[in-house]
């Protein structure tokens, strides 16, 4: 049986090469097989437990590399510098400007938060206000709580009052852009939007939210080509014109 070592530095080695881990590999690498022993040293190394699957999983803050909203995923496992599903999800619920329904919660964060939120309304840790048979949730703050149902009322009227003129003209000017810059315009409305706002422009614009997303990161990373619509490579290969071979004639 492998001796107790309980190495911090190992399990830090182990994570840095592995990037995520279940508690039976860390405990394994740690030599214990105490939950307690094995959770003390990870917070020694400043960890991360992933939101979904039920915090499974665990990663070092280091490696993940957060978004603007400060998420991370590594193959289908969530995490968030905002702590758990809960914390998570209060800070969103706490800080958007118009509020969150839980549709828009499950499509930002990529699990289901039904459950959840009604733990943390039970707790009192946010609120939620009905608008057109929908559950806004809000801040618990009194003040931030009217002024996300303001904003919400706003984006809705704003919706809805889209003539039909102005909706043609949106048509009319997508069609004439690329897929590229189809993208790219989806994703600059979507950042002027905030929270939601993939799955907003996408019914807006009639496109996929996973199209709206993707345009939307291309902008925030700033890798963007210049004058290239298609990847380098793409597309028909040019054929070189051969050219005509000169016929001459022999001499008698």
């Amino acid at each position: 049986m492998r001796p107790t070592l309980y190495s911090a530095q190992e399990l830090d080695q182990f994570l840095a090469d592995h990037v995520v881990a279940t508690m039976p590999e860390v405990k394994g690498v740690l030599g214990t097989e105490v939950s307690k022993t094995a959770l003390r040293k990870l917070k020694q190394l400043d960890y991360l437990a992933s939101y979904s699957h039920s915090g499974r999983y665990y990663t070092l803050e280091r490696i993940a590399r957060f978004d603007h909203r400060g998420l991370w995923s590594h193959h289908g496992m969530h995490f968030s510098k905002h702590g758990t599903l809960m914390s998570t999800l209060q800070h969103f619920v706490s800080t958007a400007t118009e509020g969150c329904f839980a549709s828009e919660l499950e499509h930002v964060l990529s699990v289901g938060v039904k459950v959840s939120l009604s733990r943390l309304l039970a707790a009192g840790r946010v609120s939620r206000h009905k608008i057109a048979n929908r559950y806004l949730y809000c801040s618990v703050d009194a003040t931030v709580r009217q002024q996300q149902v303001l904003a919400r009322h706003l984006m809705a009227s704003a919706e809805q009052e889209m003539s039909d003129e102005a909706r043609a003209a949106t048509v009319i000017f997508l069609s004439l852009l690329d897929e590229k810059e189809r993208r790219l315009y989806a994703g600059v409305e979507a950042i002027k939007y905030g929270f939601g706002g993939d799955q907003w422009i996408a019914e807006l614009l009639g496109m996929h939210p996973k199209t709206v997303a993707r345009g939307r990161k291309e902008l925030l990373s700033g890798e963007i080509e210049v004058g290239r619509t298609r990847r380098q490579g793409g597309g028909r290969k040019s054929t070189e014109k051969k050219a005509p071979e000169s016929s001459t004639k022999s001499k008698p």
